[in-house]
């Protein structure tokens, strides 16, 4: 995988990850999370396009290297956005907390406000192209859920507005190849 497809790539873990929290009222076990960004400028799609592109002119054998990689991980990625798969625990459900950033970001997370259908988050990462956001996840039932969330930070050295959109859906109770992620503290 390339440095470029690599960097946009945790930059899009990172946000999905925030973006993600498990409920009193969300089912345990398999979801896929859609995540869609719209930034102020337009260079996240534009590097969004060109990894779509890089990966397209990339011979057979690594394309495919590149994407079983990432579908080990529950990922895949468009022009738009990204989709991903996590697998959420009975113990995180029930303790209604948001699922853990990567362990490699440079990000803290708190939850801000939360009720058996809502959940306010924020946070902020550091790094070379620090981020602060905020966000909220409504539940339509136990296994849809849809959310915003608005994340400012630094890209290029210019100031940066970036709003994301996600929608999540349960897929099983058996989470298959996907482990659950570690636990934060509310």
């Amino acid at each position: 995988m390339s440095l470029r497809i690599a960097s946009i790539a945790g930059a899009v873990i990172a946000i999905a990850f925030v973006s993600l929290p498990a409920a009193a009222q969300m089912a345990p076990g398999l979801w896929e999370h859609t995540v869609k960004f719209k930034s102020q400028s337009g260079d996240m799609e534009k590097q969004m396009a060109e990894a779509q592109a890089h990966m397209a002119s990339l011979p057979p054998d690594q394309r495919k290297m590149v994407e079983e990689m990432m579908a080990k991980r529950g990922m895949s990625m468009n022009a738009q956005g990204m989709t991903a798969r996590s697998c959420v625990t009975k113990e995180q459900a029930a303790r209604m907390e948001p699922l853990p950033m990567s362990k490699d970001s440079n990000c803290t997370q708190d939850v801000v406000s939360r009720t058996s259908s809502s959940m306010k988050i924020k946070w902020a990462c550091g790094g070379q192209e620090p981020s602060t956001g905020e966000g909220e996840i409504r539940f339509s039932n136990e296994k849809t859920f849809t959310g915003h969330a608005v994340m400012n930070g630094m890209r290029n050295g210019k100031p940066e507005r970036t709003d994301v959109d996600t929608t999540g859906h349960w897929l099983a109770s058996d989470c298959g190849d996907i482990k659950p992620r570690g636990t934060v503290k509310p």
